[in-house]
C-alpha cells in the first residue's frame, strides 16, 4: 500500500510540470514505472478526480482538484487574510512585490502576495511554488534563523541550484551559503543580488512567533535598475517592522495557533 501511495504522488508531482499533459508512455518511462501499473494508478487517479485525460491527444494530465483543496486550506486557516493588508502596505511603500512563505515541514512555500510595481518593470513569478533554499533571499532568511549543520542538511536534501537555472550568482557551495547566512543573521534580513535571476535582487526577513518559532518569510524582489543594494538597506527597518506585525497577527489564523 505505501508503494503504490508512494507511486501515486510521483505521477501527481510529475505532471505539475506538464500543463499540456503527458502520455502514459512518455510518463511511465519518466518516473520508470512499468507502463501496466503507470496506467493503473492514472486510472485511479482519474476515478479520484485529481487526473483526467485529454481526449483528442489522450494525453494524462492534472485537474484542478489539488488546487482547489490548497486553497481551501488557506482560506481556512486565516493565514492569507490576515497577512494581505500588511503585505499590501509593505507593497505600496517598496514599490515592489511583496510575498509572504510559510513553513511546511522541509519546505518554504509562497501563499500570498502584493505588487507594488505600478509602472515600468514588474516581477511577478508563479504562486504556490516550495522555494528553491540555496539561491533565494526567502530560503537564505529562514536557514539563517537555525544552526548551521540544521541548514545545510535541509539544502543537502533539496540539492543546490545552478546558475543555468537561477542567476548569474548562484549560491553553489557550502562556503558560499554560509557567508551568505552569516550576513543575513547579523543583518537581521537577507539580500541577494542576482542569485535567484538575472538582473534581480530580494531581500526577506523571518515571521517568528511569541516562542520564537519561524513560521514564514517576507521577502521584497524586483529588478536591481530599482531595487539596489541601498534601497534594500533603506527598506531593511521596515521590512522588519511587517515581519513583527505578520507574526502578531498571525495568532488570529489556526494554522499558526497550532505552532504557538
Amino acid at each position: 500500500m505505501t508503494a503504490i501511495l508512494e507511486r501515486s504522488f510521483k505521477v501527481l508531482e510529475h505532471l505539475v510540470a506538464y500543463p499540456e499533459g503527458r502520455a502514459l508512455s512518455a510518463l511511465a518511462s519518466d518516473l520508470q514505472m512499468p507502463l501496466s501499473a503507470t496506467h493503473r494508478l492514472l486510472s485511479e487517479l482519474i476515478r479520484c478526480g485529481y487526473v483526467r485525460q485529454d481526449q483528442s491527444h489522450g494525453n494524462y494530465m492534472l485537474t484542478i482538484k489539488l488546487v482547489s483543496l490548497g486553497l481551501s486550506f488557506l482560506s481556512n486557516s486565516g493565514v492569507v487574510d490576515v497577512a494581505q493588508p500588511l503585505l499590501d502596505r509593505l507593497a505600496g511603500e517598496s514599490g515592489e512585490l511583496v510575498r509572504l512563505a510559510v513553513v511546511d515541514g522541509d519546505e518554504l512555500t509562497f501563499v500570498a502576495k502584493a505588487q507594488g510595481a505600478t509602472r515600468g518593470l514588474r516581477y511577478d513569478p508563479d504562486m504556490g511554488l516550495s522555494v528553491n533554499l540555496s539561491c533565494s533571499s526567502a530560503g537564505h532568511a529562514w536557514l539563517c534563523t537555525m544552526p548551521e549543520e540544521q541548514a545545510l542538511q535541509l539544502v543537502a536534501k533539496q540539492g543546490f541550484g545552478t546558475p543555468a537555472d537561477f542567476g548569474p550568482k548562484a549560491v553553489t557551495s557550502v562556503k558560499s551559503l554560509l557567508a551568505y547566512l552569516r550576513a543575513a543573521r547579523k543583518r537581521g534580513f537577507a539580500m541577494i543580488n542576482e542569485v535567484f535571476a538575472p538582473a534581480m535582487t530580494a531581500m526577506a526577513a523571518p515571521v517568528r512567533i511569541g516562542n520564537g518559532a519561524v513560521i514564514g518569510v517576507i521577502t521584497i524582489a524586483g529588478p536591481l535598475v530599482r531595487l539596489t543594494e541601498e534601497r534594500m538597506l533603506a527598506l531593511g527597518p521596515t521590512l522588519l517592522a511587517t515581519a513583527e506585525e505578520v507574526a502578531y497577527a498571525s495568532g488570529a489564523s489556526a494554522m499558526f495557533k497550532r505552532r504557538a
